[in-house]
């Protein structure tokens, strides 16, 4: 009985996915004598039953089908059989909750790397593995990884490589809330990539990550220019999800410069068009509710946008910063007529929790935003006026400390005289 190909089982997926799936296994168990024509038809093949087992989102049938394909793939050229790896591994990055089991089949896939004694294969796989840490949040496993991944890559002086670790471990750092180290760690990464060709996507991963950094330093109309060229870098090769990424950088970077009215003007732009849905609306509900200085819309928008707003760290960071700065705001104007004020009607004024408030409110006097005291006993703010800085006061200083060195220096000159 003659086996089908893969374009006949894709046919027949379209009306029988265990029909599909059981053509394709014939594909792949047969090898069809393994000629240079019968290993591309089977590589093929295994793409297409993994693509299958993903849709279907069969993890553990995926995870075996990189487990069994690998007998077969030591046969194959090293590249080729790290290209093929890799993608069967990057089948699960679109199925949800699979972390860790993608962590179990890249550890399975180094040791066997190690056996085969195929060190290409097991530097792309420990690279990969980094990343997934990284994800995790398990930092300590991955500087770990990286340190031992850049002495073998730099005494080998395979740059691209090392360009795409020495990121990751900028990455890492900036996790970590280490950003000298994280500096360090990108700068090294861009001197590498200076000495090689840098693929777009690796670029526009440097230029992401300098916008991240630029930003912690609230230099943000120097992280606003490299979010762009990372848009642009990521657009190009097709990769959407940080291309959005991106693109919502860009719109924090205006908001944090309080210029909300260019948020529209870059919504309206064509590469936002293309990106256009539910994290550019996130974005937008938070510049309007910056103009209107209202906290309320704020937090509206944070509570409609859960997902979009506070799964990224980034994102997170930087608008607890500016719920804060807007808070604080808030405050200076409500209590501005009072001198005496009941902590309770200015929570009400601001539509806050009392408890959030008083905190707030002790945060400023400490930070002297403005002179005033608590009264715990009446629950009361106390607000003090302004006292006007006595200019006689440091001129008389200035005075004194002038006096202080011209005596310094007589009688320095008077010692030398007496010598």
């Amino acid at each position: 009985m003659a086996v089908g190909t893969v374009e006949e089982a894709k046919v027949l997926a379209k009306h029988s996915s265990a029909g599909a799936e059981q053509m394709l296994k014939e594909i792949i168990a047969t090898k069809l004598g393994m000629s240079e024509e019968a290993m591309k038809e089977y590589e093929l093949a295994l793409m297409e039953l993994g693509a299958l087992y993903r849709d279907q989102r069969r993890t553990d049938e995926l995870a075996q089908l990189i487990t069994t394909s690998r007998t077969v793939m030591s046969s194959f050229a090293k590249a080729k059989t790290a290209k093929i790896v890799r993608q069967l591994i990057d089948l699960f990055t679109t199925i949800p909750d699979t972390l860790d089991i993608q962590i179990a089949v890249t550890k399975s896939c180094i040791e066997w790397a190690i056996s085969e004694k195929r060190s290409f294969l097991r530097q792309n796989l420990e690279t990969r593995l980094v990343g997934l840490y990284l994800h995790k949040q398990s930092y300590q496993e991955a500087l770990l990884l990286i340190n031992n991944l850049l002495k073998e890559l730099k005494r080998l002086d395979d740059k691209m490589m090392l360009v795409e670790v020495q990121l990751l471990e900028s990455r890492v750092y900036h996790a970590l809330r280490n950003i000298p180290k994280s500096r360090a760690s990108l700068t090294s990464a861009r001197t590498s990539a200076n000495s090689a060709y840098c693929p777009p996507s690796m670029q526009a991963g440097l230029d992401m990550q300098s916008g991240i950094l630029h930003a912690e330093d609230k230099d943000y109309k120097t992280a606003f220019s490299y979010f762009i060229e990372a848009l642009e870098g990521f657009s190009s090769q097709d990769e959407t999800a940080k291309a959005v990424a991106a693109l919502k950088y860009m719109l924090l970077c205006k908001i944090m410069l309080n210029l909300t009215n260019e948020v529209t003007q870059i919504l309206s732009g064509k590469l936002a068009m293309k990106y256009a849905g539910r994290d550019l609306e996130a974005m937008k509900a938070v510049a309007k509710a910056h103009s209107n200085r209202s906290l309320a819309q704020f937090e509206q928008a944070l509570s409609d946008f859960k997902a979009e707003l506070g799964m990224d760290p980034f994102i997170r960071s930087h608008f607890s910063a500016l719920y804060d700065t807007l808070l604080e705001q808030n405050l200076v104007r409500v209590i501005e007529p009072f001198s005496r004020v009941e902590i309770e009607h200015v929570a009400k004024l601001v539509g806050l929790g009392t408890q959030q408030v008083e905190g707030k409110l002790s945060q400023m006097i400490l930070d002297k935003v403005f002179s005033g005291v608590l009264d715990q006993g009446t629950r009361c703010l106390i607000v003090f006026d302004e006292v006007e800085k006595d200019k006689a006061y440091d001129a008389a200083l200035d005075t004194i400390e002038k006096l202080s060195q011209v005596v310094e220096v007589l009688y320095t000159n008077q010692a030398s005289l007496l010598e």
